[in-house]
């Protein structure tokens, strides 16, 4: 009996242990998920504010990115786009002719040199298949950045080519080539952080990496890209002056297909970006 009786206080002991180190276990799962399911949905956000914008993977998902997505193109987009290519330019960019006549050129080895005078003005002006959309770039704040857009555009880069997502969760239109996985064959460097976005800004669209950014961009056209703000990496180079109401009304096209938020029921295609310099 004696033996049956210490076995028996024994197990209790045991099973007493096992309670407190169970009990120990939860505990410290139940901090993990406070401590770390305040901080999932910025995570998500984040990810999926990044997911190109941006370049990377192709997928053939066709799951609407409500929740992270990691970094995809569009899956599929109504109707499909497609941009006749321009010229390549081997080694080293030249300036472009200021005066529209440079080669429609789309392929390039290296970033062009600095061809603007940054001490002046200069306003793009983008004719589109929904109306034009005017915008004055800042030259003093973002001088690299706007000598990149410049000379793309110069180049007629971006003749031709669509405004392919309509992203109504963060009120941007983005544009710059067929879909997000097109660049110009080189990245130019980021100038400056810590940006907010607000309605009517034009900012150049990158990966989730620093200076990654190349000739896509989007635009703000209303107060849901401020949930950008904590990232603030995504360079804005110019503010619209003329046009808001035809990029709103682009993004009211988004048919809620695809990814990155969706595409525009129609194609919105841009027929010319033309500078003046002043």
């Amino acid at each position: 009996m004696g033996t049956d009786k210490r076995e028996r206080k024994k197990v209790n002991r045991n099973l007493a242990r096992e309670g407190r180190q169970k009990a120990q276990r939860n505990a410290v799962i139940k901090q993990r998920v406070i401590r770390y399911g305040i901080g999932i949905p910025l995570t998500i956000l984040a990810l999926w504010a990044v997911s190109k914008f941006f370049i990377t993977t192709d997928s053939t998902s066709t799951t609407d990115t409500t929740v992270a997505a990691s970094d995809t193109t569009i899956a599929s987009l109504t109707p499909t786009l497609s941009t006749t290519p321009g010229e390549q330019i081997e080694g080293d960019t030249k300036c472009p002719a200021a005066d529209g006549t440079a080669v429609r050129t789309t392929n390039f080895t290296k970033a062009p040199p600095m061809c603007i005078d940054a001490k002046k003005s200069y306003t793009a002006t983008f004719n589109t298949s929904e109306g034009a959309i005017e915008i004055a770039l800042d030259t003093t704040k973002t001088p690299k950045t706007v000598n990149n857009f410049v000379t793309l555009s110069r180049y007629k880069y971006y003749d031709g080519s669509f405004i392919f997502r309509t992203d109504l969760n963060l009120d941007i239109i983005q544009g710059g080539g067929e879909s997000n996985t097109d660049d110009p064959g080189y990245t130019i460097e980021d100038e400056g952080n810590g940006y907010t976005y607000t309605e009517g800004d034009i900012v150049m669209a990158r990966t989730g990496e620093p200076n990654s950014a190349g000739g896509q961009f989007f635009i703000v056209t209303g107060p849901k890209a401020s949930s950008l703000n904590i990232q603030g990496t995504y360079v804005v180079f110019g503010k619209i002056s003329k046009g808001l109401d035809v990029a709103k009304a682009i993004l009211d096209l988004n048919a809620g297909s695809g990814q990155l938020g969706g595409a525009p029921s129609r194609a919105v295609k841009i027929t010319s970006v033309t500078i003046a310099e002043k």
